[in-house]
Protein backbone atom coordinates (compact mmCIF):
# COMPACT_ATOMS: atom_id res chain seq x y z
CA UNK A 1 0.00 0.00 0.00
CA UNK A 2 1.58 3.25 -1.16
CA UNK A 3 1.89 6.00 1.45
CA UNK A 4 0.77 8.52 -1.15
CA UNK A 5 -2.52 6.63 -1.57
CA UNK A 6 -3.15 6.77 2.17
CA UNK A 7 -2.59 10.49 2.63
CA UNK A 8 -4.29 11.57 -0.60
CA UNK A 9 -7.56 9.87 0.30
CA UNK A 10 -8.51 12.54 2.84
CA UNK A 11 -8.72 15.19 0.13
CA UNK A 12 -10.77 12.82 -2.02
CA UNK A 13 -13.35 12.59 0.77
CA UNK A 14 -13.50 16.37 1.02
CA UNK A 15 -13.75 16.80 -2.73
CA UNK A 16 -16.54 14.24 -3.19
CA UNK A 17 -18.51 15.03 0.00
CA UNK A 18 -20.01 11.50 0.30
CA UNK A 19 -23.47 11.02 1.79
CA UNK A 20 -23.16 8.69 4.77
CA UNK A 21 -26.34 7.02 5.99
CA UNK A 22 -26.05 6.29 9.71
CA UNK A 23 -28.40 4.05 11.64
CA UNK A 24 -26.64 4.62 14.90
CA UNK A 25 -27.32 4.92 18.61
CA UNK A 26 -29.10 7.77 20.36
CA UNK A 27 -26.09 8.56 22.57
CA UNK A 28 -23.85 9.59 19.68
CA UNK A 29 -26.11 10.92 16.92
CA UNK A 30 -25.20 14.61 17.27
CA UNK A 31 -21.48 13.98 17.75
CA UNK A 32 -21.41 11.65 14.75
CA UNK A 33 -23.17 14.16 12.51
CA UNK A 34 -20.86 16.99 13.57
CA UNK A 35 -17.77 14.82 13.16
CA UNK A 36 -18.72 13.84 9.62
CA UNK A 37 -19.45 17.45 8.74
CA UNK A 38 -16.07 18.48 10.15
CA UNK A 39 -14.37 15.86 8.01
CA UNK A 40 -16.15 17.06 4.89
CA UNK A 41 -18.74 14.32 4.47
CA UNK A 42 -22.54 14.67 4.55
CA UNK A 43 -24.33 12.77 7.34
CA UNK A 44 -27.90 11.58 7.31
CA UNK A 45 -29.71 9.67 10.05
CA UNK A 46 -32.73 7.79 8.72
CA UNK A 47 -34.04 5.09 11.05
CA UNK A 48 -37.69 4.60 10.05
CA UNK A 49 -38.48 1.36 8.27
CA UNK A 50 -40.52 3.37 5.76
CA UNK A 51 -37.42 5.13 4.40
CA UNK A 52 -34.30 3.31 5.59
CA UNK A 53 -33.92 1.28 2.40
CA UNK A 54 -34.60 4.27 0.14
CA UNK A 55 -31.99 6.35 1.95
CA UNK A 56 -29.43 3.56 1.79
CA UNK A 57 -29.95 3.35 -1.97
CA UNK A 58 -28.83 6.94 -2.57
CA UNK A 59 -25.95 6.98 -0.07
CA UNK A 60 -22.23 6.49 -0.59
CA UNK A 61 -21.98 4.21 2.45
CA UNK A 62 -24.22 2.75 5.14
CA UNK A 63 -23.10 2.67 8.79
CA UNK A 64 -24.89 0.37 11.24
CA UNK A 65 -24.32 0.80 14.99
CA UNK A 66 -26.13 -1.28 17.66
CA UNK A 67 -25.30 0.92 20.64
CA UNK A 68 -28.92 1.39 21.70
CA UNK A 69 -30.81 -1.62 20.49
CA UNK A 70 -34.49 -2.08 19.82
CA UNK A 71 -36.32 -4.48 17.49
CA UNK A 72 -37.61 -1.76 15.15
CA UNK A 73 -34.13 -0.36 14.58
CA UNK A 74 -32.73 -3.82 13.90
CA UNK A 75 -35.40 -4.37 11.23
CA UNK A 76 -34.47 -1.04 9.63
CA UNK A 77 -30.79 -2.01 9.67
CA UNK A 78 -31.48 -5.28 7.89
CA UNK A 79 -33.67 -3.61 5.27
CA UNK A 80 -31.18 -0.83 4.63
CA UNK A 81 -28.29 -3.29 4.58
CA UNK A 82 -29.93 -5.56 2.01
CA UNK A 83 -30.63 -2.58 -0.24
CA UNK A 84 -27.03 -1.39 0.13
CA UNK A 85 -25.80 -4.88 -0.79
CA UNK A 86 -28.01 -4.93 -3.89
CA UNK A 87 -26.54 -1.62 -5.06
CA UNK A 88 -22.89 -2.39 -4.14
CA UNK A 89 -22.85 0.29 -1.46
CA UNK A 90 -20.38 -0.47 1.35
CA UNK A 91 -21.84 -1.46 4.72
CA UNK A 92 -19.79 -0.63 7.82
CA UNK A 93 -20.83 -2.30 11.06
CA UNK A 94 -20.09 -1.30 14.67
CA UNK A 95 -21.14 -4.16 17.01
CA UNK A 96 -21.24 -1.99 20.14
CA UNK A 97 -21.25 -4.10 23.29
CA UNK A 98 -21.31 -7.49 21.56
CA UNK A 99 -20.62 -9.94 24.37
CA UNK A 100 -22.17 -7.78 27.09
CA UNK A 101 -25.58 -9.46 26.81
CA UNK A 102 -26.89 -12.41 24.77
CA UNK A 103 -29.25 -10.06 22.90
CA UNK A 104 -26.40 -7.85 21.72
CA UNK A 105 -24.25 -10.78 20.70
CA UNK A 106 -27.08 -12.51 18.85
CA UNK A 107 -28.04 -9.28 17.07
CA UNK A 108 -24.47 -8.66 15.92
CA UNK A 109 -24.17 -12.20 14.63
CA UNK A 110 -27.55 -11.92 12.88
CA UNK A 111 -26.41 -8.80 11.03
CA UNK A 112 -23.21 -10.56 9.96
CA UNK A 113 -25.22 -13.57 8.73
CA UNK A 114 -27.88 -11.67 6.82
CA UNK A 115 -25.79 -8.87 5.29
CA UNK A 116 -22.58 -8.59 3.36
CA UNK A 117 -20.61 -6.35 5.72
CA UNK A 118 -17.73 -4.53 4.02
CA UNK A 119 -15.93 -3.40 7.19
CA UNK A 120 -16.49 -4.20 10.84
CA UNK A 121 -14.99 -1.94 13.52
CA UNK A 122 -14.93 -2.62 17.22
CA UNK A 123 -12.75 -3.23 20.23
CA UNK A 124 -11.13 -6.61 20.76
CA UNK A 125 -13.97 -7.93 22.91
CA UNK A 126 -16.69 -6.95 20.45
CA UNK A 127 -14.91 -8.53 17.49
CA UNK A 128 -14.13 -11.71 19.40
CA UNK A 129 -17.75 -12.11 20.48
CA UNK A 130 -19.08 -11.50 16.97
CA UNK A 131 -16.99 -14.42 15.76
CA UNK A 132 -18.17 -16.65 18.58
CA UNK A 133 -15.09 -16.34 20.74
CA UNK A 134 -14.86 -14.81 24.19
CA UNK A 135 -13.16 -11.74 25.56
CA UNK A 136 -13.85 -9.93 28.80
CA UNK A 137 -16.44 -7.11 28.63
CA UNK A 138 -17.10 -4.20 30.94
CA UNK A 139 -20.46 -2.76 29.90
CA UNK A 140 -19.88 -1.85 26.26
CA UNK A 141 -16.11 -1.41 26.74
CA UNK A 142 -13.41 -4.01 26.29
CA UNK A 143 -12.00 -5.53 29.44
CA UNK A 144 -8.45 -6.75 29.83
CA UNK A 145 -6.95 -8.33 26.76
CA UNK A 146 -6.58 -12.08 27.07
CA UNK A 147 -5.33 -12.84 23.59
CA UNK A 148 -3.32 -11.68 20.60
CA UNK A 149 -5.14 -8.78 18.95
CA UNK A 150 -3.31 -9.10 15.63
CA UNK A 151 -4.16 -12.80 15.45
CA UNK A 152 -7.76 -11.98 16.36
CA UNK A 153 -7.99 -9.42 13.54
CA UNK A 154 -6.55 -11.76 10.91
CA UNK A 155 -8.65 -14.76 11.94
CA UNK A 156 -11.82 -12.67 12.20
CA UNK A 157 -11.28 -11.14 8.75
CA UNK A 158 -10.87 -14.60 7.27
CA UNK A 159 -13.87 -16.01 9.14
CA UNK A 160 -16.19 -13.09 8.41
CA UNK A 161 -14.86 -12.42 4.88
CA UNK A 162 -14.58 -8.71 5.59
CA UNK A 163 -12.10 -6.01 6.58
CA UNK A 164 -11.68 -5.94 10.36
CA UNK A 165 -10.66 -2.84 12.30
CA UNK A 166 -9.84 -3.45 15.98
CA UNK A 167 -9.23 -0.28 17.95
CA UNK A 168 -7.43 0.08 21.24
CA UNK A 169 -4.10 1.40 22.50
CA UNK A 170 -2.85 0.52 19.04
CA UNK A 171 -5.18 -0.22 16.15
CA UNK A 172 -5.11 -3.23 13.84
CA UNK A 173 -6.62 -3.35 10.35
CA UNK A 174 -6.74 -6.61 8.39
CA UNK A 175 -8.45 -8.16 5.39
CA UNK A 176 -7.20 -11.60 6.38
CA UNK A 177 -4.21 -11.44 4.04
CA UNK A 178 -2.72 -8.00 4.62
CA UNK A 179 -2.54 -6.52 8.10
CA UNK A 180 -1.53 -3.08 9.38
CA UNK A 181 -0.68 -1.83 12.86
CA UNK A 182 -1.48 1.85 13.51
CA UNK A 183 -0.24 3.86 16.46
CA UNK A 184 -1.81 7.32 16.22
CA UNK A 185 -4.39 8.45 18.74
CA UNK A 186 -4.60 9.54 22.39
CA UNK A 187 -5.97 7.97 25.61
CA UNK A 188 -8.33 10.91 26.19
CA UNK A 189 -10.49 9.54 23.35
CA UNK A 190 -11.77 7.02 25.93
CA UNK A 191 -13.08 9.89 28.10
CA UNK A 192 -15.51 11.18 25.46
CA UNK A 193 -18.50 9.04 24.61
CA UNK A 194 -19.00 8.21 20.97
CA UNK A 195 -15.44 8.54 19.70
CA UNK A 196 -15.37 4.92 18.60
CA UNK A 197 -18.79 5.25 17.00
CA UNK A 198 -17.70 8.37 15.13
CA UNK A 199 -14.58 6.57 13.90
CA UNK A 200 -16.80 3.89 12.38
CA UNK A 201 -18.72 6.57 10.48
CA UNK A 202 -15.47 8.24 9.40
CA UNK A 203 -14.33 4.88 8.03
CA UNK A 204 -17.65 4.80 6.20
CA UNK A 205 -16.89 8.18 4.62
CA UNK A 206 -13.52 6.96 3.36
CA UNK A 207 -15.07 3.70 2.11
CA UNK A 208 -17.70 5.78 0.33
CA UNK A 209 -15.06 7.20 -2.02
CA UNK A 210 -12.54 4.32 -2.21
CA UNK A 211 -13.22 0.77 -3.42
CA UNK A 212 -10.07 -0.61 -1.77
CA UNK A 213 -11.60 -1.08 1.67
CA UNK A 214 -8.32 -1.94 3.38
CA UNK A 215 -6.81 1.31 2.09
CA UNK A 216 -9.92 3.25 3.12
CA UNK A 217 -9.77 1.81 6.64
CA UNK A 218 -6.06 2.49 7.15
CA UNK A 219 -6.39 6.04 5.83
CA UNK A 220 -9.44 6.79 8.00
CA UNK A 221 -7.94 5.41 11.21
CA UNK A 222 -4.66 7.24 10.61
CA UNK A 223 -6.37 10.57 9.95
CA UNK A 224 -8.62 10.16 12.98
CA UNK A 225 -5.73 9.37 15.32
CA UNK A 226 -3.74 12.37 14.14
CA UNK A 227 -6.72 14.67 14.74
CA UNK A 228 -7.00 13.27 18.27
CA UNK A 229 -3.31 13.87 18.95
CA UNK A 230 -3.50 17.46 17.78
CA UNK A 231 -6.67 18.14 19.81
CA UNK A 232 -5.16 16.57 22.93
CA UNK A 233 -2.05 18.71 22.60
CA UNK A 234 -4.08 21.92 22.30
CA UNK A 235 -6.31 21.09 25.31
CA UNK A 236 -3.76 19.36 27.53
CA UNK A 237 -4.57 21.49 30.59
CA UNK A 238 -8.34 21.59 30.10
CA UNK A 239 -9.92 18.13 30.07
CA UNK A 240 -12.30 16.04 27.97
CA UNK A 241 -14.97 18.71 27.44
CA UNK A 242 -12.55 21.05 25.75
CA UNK A 243 -10.96 18.10 23.94
CA UNK A 244 -14.28 17.13 22.39
CA UNK A 245 -14.78 20.58 20.90
CA UNK A 246 -11.20 20.88 19.73
CA UNK A 247 -11.36 17.37 18.25
CA UNK A 248 -14.14 18.52 15.91
CA UNK A 249 -11.94 21.49 14.99
CA UNK A 250 -9.01 19.21 14.22
CA UNK A 251 -11.12 16.83 12.16
CA UNK A 252 -11.68 19.85 9.92
CA UNK A 253 -8.12 21.18 10.10
CA UNK A 254 -5.99 18.05 9.58
CA UNK A 255 -4.62 18.00 6.04
CA UNK A 256 -3.35 15.32 3.71
CA UNK A 257 0.14 16.61 4.44
CA UNK A 258 -0.44 16.04 8.16
CA UNK A 259 -1.43 12.44 7.45
CA UNK A 260 1.74 12.01 5.39
CA UNK A 261 3.95 13.60 8.05
CA UNK A 262 2.47 12.21 11.25
CA UNK A 263 0.86 8.93 10.21
CA UNK A 264 2.28 6.03 12.22
CA UNK A 265 1.45 2.69 10.62
CA UNK A 266 3.29 -0.38 9.40
CA UNK A 267 2.47 -3.51 7.47
CA UNK A 268 2.86 -6.66 9.54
Amino acid sequence: MEKSAIYSLLQKVRDENPLIHNITNVVVTNFTANGLLSLGASPVMAYAAEEAADMARISSALVLNIGTLNPATIDSMIMAGKTANEHNIPVIFDPVGAGATPYRTETAQKIMRELKVSIIRGNSSEIANVTGGSWEMKGVDAGKANGNVVELAVNSAQMLNTVVVITGKDDVVSDGTNTYLLSNGHPILTKVTGTGCLLTSVIGAFAGVEKDLLLASVAAVSYYGIAAEKAAEKTAEQGPGSFQIEFLNQLARVTSEDVFQYGSYKKL
